[in-house]
C-alpha cells in the first residue's frame, strides 16, 4: 500500500541585521524587503520556531496485478 503524507508547518525564521539609523519606518521596511528579495538576508535567517499546522494522508490505489 502506498500512502502520500502531507505535513504543513509554519516556520518562523529570524535574522539579526544592521540598518542605518536615519531611515524612516517605511524606508526600513523597504530596506528589509530589498535585502530579502535580493537574497542577501537568506544566509542570515535561522529557524527560530516551527509550529505544526496539520497532517493528512491519502491512500494511493495501485492497479491489481494479474495472477
Amino acid at each position: 500500500m502506498k500512502v502520500v503524507v502531507q505535513v504543513v508547518e509554519k516556520i518562523i525564521s529570524e535574522a539579526h541585521i544592521y540598518i542605518p539609523d536615519e531611515l524612516t519606518e517605511d524606508a526600513i521596511k523597504q530596506h528589509i524587503v530589498g535585502l530579502y528579495k535580493s537574497g542577501e538576508i537568506i544566509p542570515d535567517l535561522n529557524i527560530f520556531q516551527v509550529d505544526f499546522e496539520s497532517i493528512s494522508a491519502t491512500i494511493v490505489q495501485q492497479p491489481q496485478e494479474a495472477v
